[in-house]
């Protein structure tokens, strides 16, 4: 269990400071087109609805390739 937890923490650390870099190079990351915004009088909803597929496409290929170098 504690070997789990340090790679999900490593993981973590990991992703903040891609994400960090990424918003230091003005990569955009969670403003991609496609992503929806609604600014109403008083409030605003953001549904960063393409950068959530092209996530999910991204991590299903690192696991896809962790399970194939595996066995």
């Amino acid at each position: 269990m504690g070997k789990v937890l340090v790679l999900l923490g490593s993981i973590l650390l990991v992703l903040g400071l891609v994400l960090m870099v990424s918003g230091r190079l003005h990569i955009p990351v969670g403003r991609l087109p496609g992503d929806i915004i609604y600014r109403g009088r008083k409030t605003t909803v953001y549904f960063p609805w393409v950068t959530s597929i092209l996530l999910s496409l991204v991590l299903t290929v690192i696991v896809y390739l962790i399970g194939r170098f595996r066995r």
